[in-house]
């Protein structure tokens, strides 16, 4: 049965078209995958279809059939039609032009759908996990009945051995299987999910992707999915439309529309390794351990030993709760080392990053750019605002100009649009192209050492290319030596010249990427590498 029918959509932001004449029917229990670069309209699209009234379209209709009760006003998908409300009276169909309809049943609907965004976990950080649940509920269910369904509800998504847990202490995986269990608990006709499983780690995406099979997909609720992740459009996707720059190229069967678009993407070109130059950061036996009542001492990371010599891309790998991030913080300054000793070249001189104050690790701060997991832009400046603010410049505002340009075409942009992007803010860009601005940001400042942590979390394969590409002409022009923190064993095979394997807090192995992918265990491959 037809759900939603979209007639020839188009929508300009800043006199630029993002969608560009969009003819679409979506059928009642569906899921339809949109593939496509970063930048291509995938987001502007579900934005859309959320009835977000900034994203209204320009030109077009949006018709939704439903379901309406003629007493209570209550709406339902198109099915329900002849069937009983629960106040008694009879469900009726209609057509509705969804941004131009009466605007109590604009509410109505908008109500029925829920959206999964990219990075914006939107809990309630001070409470607990099932207390965030039950805050999406309505106020149709009773008290004891809404604890039974979040319970139902967070098992589903992995979840029920966290409910008493904090949110603001949840990692960003678990944050996002509960924003899941939240949206789900708002009982759907539509479900929105905006490259769900984009900043996660291969684990714990799969266990979203079954969870969205499961609890969406198999509950006969329309879907609407993007993502980078061309595998998650064959899993999940019963059709998929390729979106580029703003138009539909292709759409149909899912493994069709993917091998095409895979055909567009380039093969990285990985470089002669280089001779290195002297060492640059080194870690003796450093090691950090908690307390945790629960479970005792904790032992996150645990005497390891580590060189990494100048212009060298060294990653580290290994799974969630390896050790990687925390092994980096302490890198970085950002945390205390239980023990041990983490020296950083400047110069011709060794910093101690254990010895706080400006005359210790202070010294080399201005020298180490991190480009971390959950990085930000300042959102009420425009992209050449963060890029100049980025390297407190107090220069003649066209050299500004001219250094920012640089830096975005290094991250993958085309002249002509990091020209056009200079003036937007940062919520005017697709989540992959403030990914990239993020990067540039950390490039702009021209630091001895970068700290990418899961750098390639929101890219489509494309965009990862670019980036490989930037990261390699960044180390040979300017000197620069990179550490790679990521569970993308791909990347590292495209990108590091040498990698160390960390499993348990240890660091196992060091050695080249192709050399650690024969450490691997066999559930690390199968969650590490896309081809194995």
């Amino acid at each position: 049965m037809d759900f939603i029918t979209l007639k020839n959509i188009t929508k300009t932001f800043d006199g630029v078209d993002v969608l560009k004449d969009i003819n679409l029917k979506i059928s009642e229990g569906e899921t339809l995958g949109i593939l496509g670069r970063s930048g291509s309209g995938k987001s502007v699209l579900i934005n859309m279809l959320r009835g977000t009234l900034d994203y209204k379209p320009d030109g077009g209709q949006i018709l939704i059939n439903v379901a309406v009760c003629p007493d209570c006003g209550i709406v339902e998908s198109p099915s329900h039609g002849g069937k009983k409300c629960s106040c008694g009276a009879t469900f009726e169909t209609q057509e509705v032009d969804f941004f131009n309809c009466e605007r109590k049943l604009f509410a109505s609907i908008k109500r029925r759908i829920s959206i999964m965004l990219q990075r914006n976990f939107a809990l309630y950080d001070e409470e607990t996990v099932i207390e965030n649940v039950m805050r999406a509920m309505g106020d149709d269910k009773q008290y004891e009945e809404k604890i039974y369904f979040a319970l139902e509800l967070l098992e589903m998504v992995q979840m029920n051995h966290r409910i008493t847990h904090i949110a603001r202490d949840l990692s960003g995986g678990e944050k996002q299987r509960v924003v899941l269990a939240r949206q789900l608990a708002k009982n759907p006709m539509m479900f929105l999910a905006d490259e769900p499983t984009g900043t996660l780690d291969p684990q714990t995406a799969v266990k979203l992707h079954n969870t969205l099979k499961e609890g969406v997909k198999d509950e006969g609720i329309t879907m609407l999915i993007t993502s980078h992740w061309p595998e998650v459009m064959v899993e999940l996707a019963d059709e998929v439309i390729w979106l580029e720059d703003g138009q539909i190229k292709q759409e149909g069967n899912p493994q069709e529309v993917v091998d095409s678009f895979m055909e567009t993407v380039p093969i990285p070109k990985k470089p002669e390794i280089p001779e290195f130059g002297e060492p640059e950061v080194v870690l003796e036996n450093v090691k950090k351990h908690y307390y945790s009542i629960e479970r005792g001492v904790v032992k996150a990371v645990d005497g390891i030993n580590l060189t990494i010599n100048k212009e060298e891309i060294f990653g580290i790998v290994g799974l969630s709760g390896s050790g990687k991030t925390t092994t980096t913080r302490m890198l970085m300054g950002l945390t205390e080392p239980s023990s041990g000793d983490i020296q950083i070249k400047l110069g011709d001189e060794w910093i101690d990053m254990t010895k706080v104050g400006p005359l210790n690790r202070g010294r080399i701060m201005p020298y180490i750019g991190l480009l971390h997991q959950e990085y930000s832009l300042y959102p009420h400046r425009t992209i050449l605002g963060n890029l100049t603010d980025a390297i407190s410049l107090n220069l003649p505002a066209e050299f500004g100009k001219i250094k920012a340009i640089h830096a975005l075409t290094t991250v993958g942009f085309t002249d002509a649009n990091a020209q056009l992007i200079l003036d937007k803010y940062p919520d005017q860009l697709s989540v992959g192209e403030k990914h990239r601005v993020a990067l540039a940001q950390v490039l702009i400042k021209e630091p001895n050492l970068i700290v990418l942590d899961e750098p390639t979390g929101t890219m489509d394969p494309v965009t990862r290319v670019v980036v490989t590409d930037s990261i390699l002409k960044a180390r040979a022009e300017l000197e620069q030596t990179f550490i790679i923190i990521s569970h993308d064993m791909d990347f590292v095979l495209d990108v590091c010249d040498r990698a160390a394997l960390m499993r348990g807090g240890k660091l196992l192995d060091i050695g080249t990427p192709e050399e650690i992918v024969d450490k691997l265990t066999v559930d690390e491959k199968e969650d590490m590498l896309k081809e194995h």
